[in-house]
């Protein structure tokens, strides 16, 4: 077969249609048959199917090559649709979104120029202006879509940081270049937050020192009081604060700062206020509106569709009260975005973003609006807000366990507890043993973290489609796992996490 009968053009329309209608009908089906979220397969049982195929050798059918994707990923993948899959924020997605990335890939706009998107260029803008007038951000507000929280959040804190070093400046008896400021400057966020901040502070040559670390209380919530006397205590010492990121919604604990309280003390201390609500932008379309009272006062915000309004991956964006501070991030080339197209009101993206091509993402939540709506998308996170403080109430009455802290959005952080009393370390054992055979026999899948130097086990709720009935179960397996290797450990076995066989490995 010609290698260009592969390619998509008006002449090969009808191989595409057959060939994606197959491979849509295939994962159609393993969706259907989907009884777990996971096989448990190890990745010392699936490298050598992957590792054997000779990709030197083209199978030219892509029949057949379904056929080999499905042993080596889609019976072994991870479906989040499945309600007991319980780790990540990995959301089950909406139908009009995926139906979108159809669209995306076939069209396979690239948004970095009005020549290559036209109409995808308004279609981005329009839904940039929409989310910042959910946030109550203000007319200046303008941003940009990313590939997630993690680019969202170092274009802003790139964007705080040129903002900081022109008043730094300016304001010196001497003259002063950008790479004497730099060792200056300060990011204060709560313990609590994203790692994403400190590797956004090292990718703007601050280094990880830069960021400090301000204290929680008993709700995982930034103090303020800590961030106040943080803030005074860098003016004492003639350091800048570059950015104070507040976060709406932390990974662990759904726990969001007293915004309020931060963006005063911000405008106190001139201090650009970044607001991380990866996750808690949900609330944006959700009947708990007023969780977020105060990020309309944020000078950037992040925001990921592809947690909290069901989108596929990717689908995030950033966003600034004053759209002049994107100017940072604007360079010009002759041959894609001249100066002259700006002066002759041409809408180039690229002028807004740190990437160059760029995937037409917007396009999902587009139609996501146009056919559910926003209030479709806010009743679904209601759901699972709903449910988690449900689950939260059961944990707290289940005396075979202990919950952290009682959330705000969907996620629950707990641990088993031995009926009779065991040291710490042993208790830190039987909850990552349980986290791993049940992730090993593929019924469930929850995650584990760390919270003041022990292990806890965590719950993120993101799938309206999980039921109480599902969670009790989950919880009723984890204490199962755990007291069987308690039995066995106080019967004598030393072994540490040893790794069980699924319990359907493979399964088809």
């Amino acid at each position: 077969m010609s290698s260009r009968s592969h390619l998509l053009n008006d002449g090969t329309v009808e191989r595409y249609r057959r060939c994606v209608t197959d491979g849509v009908g295939r994962v159609a089906d393993r969706i259907a048959r989907t009884d777990r979220p996971f096989t448990g397969v190890t990745p010392s049982q699936l490298r050598p199917a992957v590792e054997g195929i000779d990709l030197e050798e083209p199978l030219d059918d892509p029949a057949a090559a379904l056929d080999e994707l499905e042993n080596v990923y889609l019976r072994d993948a991870v479906y989040f649709h499945h309600p007991r899959y319980l780790a990540h924020l990995n959301c089950p997605v909406v139908i009009p979104a995926v139906l979108g990335e159809a669209v995306i890939s076939a069209v396979n706009s690239s948004m970095d120029t009005w020549d290559q998107s036209a109409g995808g260029t308004l279609i981005e803008q329009h839904l940039i202006k929409w989310t910042a007038e959910r946030a109550g951000l203000g007319t200046a507000a303008d941003g940009i879509f990313t590939s997630g929280g993690t680019q969202s959040n170092l274009q802003a804190l790139l964007l705080a940081r040129e903002e900081a070093c022109r008043p730094a400046q300016k304001n010196s008896p001497t003259p002063l270049r950008k790479p004497e400021i730099l060792p200056r400057l300060r990011v204060l966020t709560s313990e609590c937050s994203h790692f994403s901040v400190e590797k956004a502070a090292t990718l703007l040559g601050l280094g990880a020192e830069a960021v400090v670390a301000v204290p929680c209380d008993q709700d995982r919530k930034m103090r303020t009081s800590a961030l106040a006397a943080e803030l005074e205590r860098c003016e004492r010492e003639d350091l800048v604060v570059m950015a104070v990121v507040a976060t709406a919604g932390t990974t662990d604990f759904g726990s969001i700062d007293p915004l309020p309280a931060i963006a005063g003390l911000c405008e106190r201390f001139g201090t650009w206020l970044h607001v991380d609500a990866a996750y808690g932008c949900g609330l944006l379309v959700s009947r708990r509106r007023g969780l977020l009272e105060g990020i309309e006062r944020a000078d950037s915000l992040t925001v990921d569709y592809h947690k909290s309004f069901f989108q596929p991956v990717s689908s995030s964006a950033v966003l600034v009260r004053d759209q002049s501070a994107l100017r940072h991030v604007t360079y010009h080339a002759d041959y894609l975005n001249p100066a002259r197209m700006a002066e002759n009101d041409i809408p180039n993206q690229v002028d807004k973003s740190i990437q160059t091509t760029r995937r037409f993402d917007a396009l999902k939540l587009w139609l996501t609006l146009r056919i559910m709506g926003a209030a479709g998308i806010g009743e679904l996170f209601d759901e699972v807000v709903d449910r988690a403080a449900d689950a939260w109430r059961m944990l707290r009455e289940d005396p075979r366990f202990e919950v952290v802290t009682r959330p705000q959005l969907s996620t629950l952080v707990f641990r088993w507890l031995p009926p009779s009393p065991a040291d710490r370390s042993l208790t830190d054992e039987l909850n990552l043993y349980a986290r791993h055979a049940l992730s090993a026999s593929g019924e469930a899948v929850v995650a584990s973290t760390v919270v003041d130097g022990r292990h806890y086990l965590k719950f993120t709720l993101l799938n309206p489609q999980t039921s109480l009935d599902d969670i009790a179960a989950v919880l009723d397996l984890i204490a199962e796992h755990a007291g069987r290797h308690l039995a066995e450990r106080r019967g004598g076995s030393e072994d540490r996490l040893p790794a069980p066989e699924p319990v359907h490995p493979r399964a088809s």
